[in-house]
C-alpha cells in the first residue's frame, strides 16, 4: 500500500475499488484530474471478480457478478477497454413444473422450433405469440430509456411523451407489474418466466404496491438498449482488469488494502491505520447505508435518504463445477441447450408469490425458485484445457425469494447449507438425476460447490445486507418537481452533502455491472471541479 501523503489534496478521492468507481477514477484521470481510489480488499473489482474457488481445480469463475446487461458501449469506447462480450443463442429453458419432462425453450436463433416448444407444453402456439408481442411491445422503452442512462436526468414527463404509450407507461411504471403480466400472458408458466427480471436481487411479489418489481424488471428490459445479457469472455474479472488498467494508465492511484473507517464533507477520509487522504470532493463506491456510517463516523449528517429502511438483498448465488451437465427429464432437449440460456427452476409467477409469502413469514420456500447459467457453454476459456477436454461445465445457481432476513443473526455455515440443501433440492425435482452425481471433486475429494449468501456478501464485500443494489432501485429519471440545480442533482449522484457524490450502485442509475454510476459521478465532478 502506497503511504498517504498529508501534504497532498487530490481532485477526488473515491471511497471503494469496484467497478463503478474503477469506472470514475479512469474518466477523472483521463481529464487530467488527480484521482486516488482506497479499496479495503487485496483486490480491486469490488464484486466484479474471477476467482479459483477450488483449490487444484483449473476453473475461473465469475464468483459473484457473472452477466453483463447495462454496461454502455460508450464507457466501453471511452475508456478503450477492448472486452468481449458474447449474445447468447439461447434465451432460456423452463421446465414444466408440474411435469418436468416438458419445457419451454426459448431459441433465439429459431422461431419455429421456440413455437412448437411453447405449443408443446401450453397446447397452444398462440402463448409463443403472445410472449414475442409482449416483448416486441416493451423494445421501445428499451431504446428510450437505455441512451439517456449515460445523459443528466430526464423529467418523467418528458420521457412518458417520448414514448408516446401512455397505457404502456401506465402498466410499466405506475401500476404492478402482475397486471402487466397476467393481461400480456395466459399461463403461470410464461408469466413467470416474464417475472423472474423483476425479482432478481429484490424481494417482492408480482403485485407489490411499491413497485420494487416493475423497477427491477425496467432495469432487465432495457439493457443495452435490447435487454439482451452477455457473457464476458475471461469472466467477470476481465472487465475489472480492463478497467484497472484504464484507470491506472490513465494516471489513477489505486490503493488496495485501505481499510476507509470515517469521511467528512471537508473532504478528509480517514483510513484504518490512522493515515487520512483530502480532496475536494469525494466519491462513495460504497451503498448509501454504509456512506451514512462512514459519514456519521466522520461527524457530519448522513447522506440523503439515510433515514430510509436498511437495504436487504434476497439471493442465494451457489458456483458449481460439473464433470458433466446433467440428463433432462425432457428427452426432447439437449442440455447443451437448455443450459446455455437461463434455466428457471420452479418460477412460475404462482410459486414466486408463494415463495415470496412463505419467507415473508420466515421460511426458507420449498421449493426454492432459482435460476441455473452454464457460462462455460458459451465461453470456454474460464476452464482450463484439460477440463474443457473431459467435458467439465460451470454451474452457477440463483436463488430467488431468499430475503436476508432468513440468514440474518444465524450461525452463517448453518444458514448457508440450509439454504444450499433448499437449492439442491429444487433443483433436482426438475432433473432426471441429482444434481450431486454430477458435480465434479477437488484432487482431495472435496465437491466443487460453494454458496454465498446475503450474510456473506455482506461480511466478504460489505454489502450491507447483502443488497446487491446497494438498496432499493429507483426510476432511471427525475420527477418532474424533483430539483435538478446542480450538476450532482442532474446526474443523479447527490447526497446532502455538495462535496460528495454517490458513484456505486446505490446512484440513482446504478445496479448491475454497468458502470453508469462511475460514469455519471465522473460527469458531475468534472462540473463541479471545473468551478
Amino acid at each position: 500500500m502506497v503511504a498517504s501523503s498529508s501534504d497532498r489534496t487530490y481532485d477526488v478521492a473515491i471511497v471503494g475499488g469496484g467497478h463503478n468507481a474503477l469506472v470514475a477514477a479512469a474518466y477523472l484521470a483521463r481529464a487530467g484530474r488527480s484521482v486516488v481510489v482506497l479499496e479495503r480488499l487485496e483486490h480491486l473489482g469490488g464484486a466484479a471478480v474471477s476467482e479459483r474457488p477450488w483449490e487444484g481445480v483449473d476453473a475461473r469463475l465469475s464468483r459473484y457478478s457473472y452477466l453483463v446487461s447495462l454496461l454502455p458501449e460508450r464507457i466501453v469506447r471511452d475508456l478503450g477497454l477492448g472486452i468481449r462480450l458474447l449474445r447468447r443463442r439461447y434465451s432460456s429453458y423452463t421446465p414444466d413444473p408440474a411435469d418436468p419432462a416438458r419445457g419451454v425453450l426459448i431459441d433465439n436463433a429459431d422461431a419455429a422450433a421456440t413455437a412448437d416448444s411453447f405449443a408443446r407444453v401450453t397446447g397452444s402456439a398462440r402463448e409463443a405469440e403472445r410472449y414475442a408481442g409482449f416483448t416486441e411491445r416493451l423494445a421501445p422503452v428499451a431504446r428510450l430509456v437505455f441512451p439517456s442512462m449515460t445523459e443528466p436526468l430526464l423529467r418523467r414527463s418528458d420521457l412518458r411523451a417520448r414514448l408516446g404509450d401512455d397505457r404502456l407507461w401506465s402498466e410499466l411504471v405506475e401500476q404492478p407489474l402482475g397486471g402487466l403480466l397476467r393481461a400480456s400472458l395466459s399461463t403461470d408458466l410464461v408469466r413467470g418466466i416474464a417475472l423472474t427480471d423483476g425479482l432478481i436481487g429484490t424481494f417482492a411479489a408480482a403485485d407489490e404496491p411499491d413497485l420494487r418489481q416493475n423497477r427491477c424488471f425496467l432495469y432487465h428490459v432495457i439493457g443495452g438498449g435490447t435487454g439482451d445479457w452477455d457473457v464476458p469472455v475471461g469472466g467477470m474479472g476481465e472487465v475489472s482488469a480492463a478497467l484497472t488498467r484504464a484507470a491506472r494508465s490513465a494516471g489513477a492511484e489505486l490503493r488496495s488494502g485501505s481499510e476507509v473507517v470515517a469521511i467528512s464533507p471537508d473532504g478528509e477520509v480517514r483510513l484504518g491505520d490512522d493515515s487520512a487522504v483530502h480532496a475536494r470532493l469525494v466519491l462513495s463506491g460504497v451503498g448509501p447505508a454504509l456512506l451514512a456510517d462512514l459519514l456519521s463516523a466522520g461527524g457530519a449528517d448522513a447522506v440523503s435518504g439515510a433515514e430510509a429502511p436498511r437495504p436487504e438483498g434476497a439471493q442465494l448465488k451457489v458456483n458449481m463445477l460439473l464433470r458433466r451437465l446433467p440428463r433432462l427429464r425432457d428427452t426432447g432437449v439437449a442440455p447443451e441447450a437448455a443450459f446455455a440460456g437461463t434455466f428457471h427452476v420452479n418460477e412460475t409467477l404462482s410459486q414466486l408469490d408463494t415463495a415470496h409469502r412463505v419467507a415473508a413469514g420466515g421460511g426458507i420456500p420449498d421449493p426454492l425458485p432459482a435460476e441455473i447459467y452454464c457460462h462455460s457453454l458459451t465461453d470456454p476459456s474460464i476452464l482450463g484445457p484439460e477440463l474443457r477436454r473431459s467435458g467439465a461445465q460451470t454451474l452457477t445457481l440463483f436463488g430467488l425469494q431468499v430475503p436476508h432476513r432468513l440468514v440474518a443473526g444465524r450461525d452463517r455455515d448453518a444458514a448457508r447449507s440450509e439454504l444450499l440443501a433448499a437449492a439442491q433440492r429444487s433443483l433436482d425435482a426438475v432433473l432426471a438425476e441429482p444434481i450431486a452425481d454430477c458435480v465434479l471433486e477437488t484432487p482431495d475429494g472435496t465437491p466443487c460447490v460453494e454458496a454465498r449468501t446475503t450474510a456473506d456478501l455482506e461480511r466478504d464485500l460489505g454489502m450491507v445486507g447483502g443488497d446487491i443494489f446497494h438498496g432499493a432501485l429507483s426510476w432511471p429519471w427525475a420527477g418532474d418537481d424533483e430539483p435538478l440545480d446542480s450538476p450532482a442533482e442532474r446526474w443523479g449522484v447527490a447526497t446532502a452533502h455538495p462535496t460528495v457524490l454517490l458513484c456505486g450502485s446505490g446512484a440513482r442509475r446504478g445496479g448491475a455491472v454497468s458502470g453508469l454510476g462511475g460514469h455519471n459521478a465522473a460527469m458531475a465532478a468534472l462540473e463541479l471541479l471545473a468551478r
